[in-house]
């Protein structure tokens, strides 16, 4: 017997203990996670009414569009009604998407909840995601052959997901940014990497006190350090677009030779600067030119960008063409992140959710309701207390002492309604 209880001692002492709290806390992460994610949807009605979404919870089904037939994305509301038994791939969230649940695409099946739609969606935009694979080394994930352990990140702008390993740049270590643009897309948004050299979260330089000249690629660099006395000529130079640089030097020199002794010079030199710029005057207060005259670095490499960085993009008539003409015209618009669309889902779902003890409130006349919330108090005050004395003593809490400590409270409770003594903590 002795033996038998020491050797119970022991495997409670190999077994963790996971606290109440734990347990709640673990849960409530949970719940949010899941109202991040899915509370910007509808689980009830289909959103094909809503034409292409801004941002939603997507789905694959696996059983009705397998490998080798077209790609297919069904909303959250069918791959409940209409897929539930159905081997799905969760994609996460997919920007400006209409849902194809019951389309030509589906040889076998129609959407239970919209069944009058278009026999395609021309503006949805498909990759390897909606077949269950993912990064350039298009495995699926979780990947069963994968024994490293990696997370896995999307892209701002293609939307697919990446191995950090696979980015050509790891992900900072403290996690501290909030968008990611895979090398593929910055490659073919090239722009970025003007803005990168001032925003990204690890900064794309070769040396904290150097300038990296325009270069493509990842070979031999070139460093161009600030010398003594050279700090107005260079912030001059940095101000003005590439095209311009000629002009500046013109005029500087000019101005060398020239000292200005007067303010009667300042014409001339306004006059030399309008000759030689009148081809850029559209681009005046274009951010993207001046960040252009600067000197940076262009990578092979994914870049990693703090929250708000797409407030500093420049919004000129001519960047906006350029946008367009790269279809991200998304980027200029805040509400497109996926943290935006989590904060909407959880303030949703908040506002949605339903307090039990309100709504048993509502249904009670007056007398009904102070009785209630007297109950209430009593048992929140004496749980705290019973719960003190664990947390004092450094015990676990079991089931027994729950129970015990309900089956006191019903007790007490008896003794004051036989005696009607009615009474808050």
């Amino acid at each position: 017997m002795a033996g038998a209880e020491g050797s119970a001692g022991r495997q409670s002492e190999l077994e963790p203990v996971v606290s109440l709290v734990d347990v709640l806390e673990e849960d409530e992460e949970l719940e949010n996670e899941a109202c991040a994610v899915l509370g910007g949807s509808d689980s009830e009605k289909c959103s094909y009414s809503q034409g292409s979404v801004k941002r939603q919870a997507l789905y694959a089904c696996s059983t009705c569009t397998p490998e080798g037939e077209e790609p297919a994305g069904i909303c959250l509301a069918c791959s409940y009604e209409c897929h539930g038994s159905h081997k799905l791939f969760e994609l996460y969230t997919k920007r400006n998407f209409r849902c194809d649940c019951g389309n030509s695409k589906f040889k076998n099946l129609g959407c239970k909840l919209f069944p009058d739609k278009a026999k395609i969606n021309s503006g949805n935009k498909y990759n390897d995601n909606f077949f269950g694979l993912y990064c350039i080394c298009k495995r699926p994930y979780p990947d069963p052959d994968d024994e490293i352990p990696d997370e896995m990140i999307q892209c701002a702008v293609c939307e697919d997901w990446f191995h950090g390993r696979h980015l050509g740049a790891i992900p900072p270590e403290s996690g501290d940014f909030q968008e990611m643009v895979c090398q593929a897309c910055m490659k073919r948004c090239s722009f970025l990497w003007a803005y990168a050299a001032q925003l990204a979260v690890t900064k794309v330089s070769a040396e904290d006190d150097g300038l990296v000249l325009n270069v493509d690629g990842i070979g031999d660099l070139e460093v161009i350090k600030p010398e003594n006395g050279d700090h107005q000529d260079s912030t001059l130079k940095e101000d003005v677009p590439e095209r311009g640089k000629d002009a500046v030097k013109e005029v500087k020199a000019e101005q060398t030779n020239e000292p200005c002794t007067s303010s009667s010079s300042e014409p001339d030199l306004q006059t030399a600067f309008k000759n030689q710029h009148l081809n850029m005057e559209s681009q005046a207060g274009c951010r993207l030119q001046e960040l252009n005259a600067k000197q940076f670095l262009k990578k092979d490499t994914a870049t990693y960008w703090p929250v708000n960085w797409r407030s500093k993009l420049c919004t000129c008539k001519d960047c906006m063409k350029m946008y367009g003409e790269l279809d991200v015209l998304f980027l200029t618009d805040e509400y497109d992140t996926v943290l935006a669309y989590e904060n909407k889902g959880k303030v949703d779902q908040a506002a949605d959710r339903r307090d039990p003890l309100m709504d048993t409130l509502n249904s009670m006349d007056r007398v009904q309701q102070v009785e209630l919330i007297c109950e209430y108090n009593d048992l929140k005050t004496e749980l705290k207390d019973y719960l003190k004395r664990f947390a004092d003593e450094g015990t676990v809490v079991k089931r027994e002492d729950i129970q015990q400590f309900f089956e006191e409270f019903q007790s007490k409770k008896r003794r004051r309604v036989d005696g009607l003594q009615y009474y808050c903590s």
